[in-house]
């Protein structure tokens, strides 16, 4: 089992950064492939970033360029720094975890474990 707990969301202005962290418990983190995913409301669950346990990742077209999902396995957290936010970026930002570690899979149905979430709004 691995439980997940995001932090580090809030409220900014277009163009501003945040830095979403997301901290495992449990069994080994470093042999879990971990993704960010984020749903607007009244939407799907969409990907957004994906990283394997050797550092390989994945992006969504939308955040190419701006966002970037680093991990230390040391503090068994992943990270998202987002730059230059749009409002179209304001979602509920999942963390999660899959048993697939060498995957950086853009599906939610190959996650294992899934954290509480963390908003992040972006106003104009």
């Amino acid at each position: 089992q691995v439980q997940l707990v995001e932090s580090g969301g809030g409220l900014v202005q277009a163009g501003a950064s945040l830095r979403l962290s997301c901290t495992a418990s449990g069994r080994t983190f470093s042999n879990y492939a971990m993704g960010w995913f984020r749903q607007a409301p009244g939407k799907d669950r969409d990907f957004v970033a994906a990283i394997n346990w050797i550092d390989s990742t994945n992006y969504a077209d939308s955040v190419k360029g701006r966002f970037t999902i680093s991990r230390d396995n040391a503090k068994k957290t992943v990270y998202l720094q987002m730059n230059s936010l749009k409002p179209e970026d304001t979602a509920v930002y999942y963390c999660a975890a899959s048993a697939a570690r060498s995957g950086t899979s853009n599906s939610r149905y190959n996650y294992d474990y899934w954290g509480q979430g963390t908003q992040v709004s972006v106003s104009s």
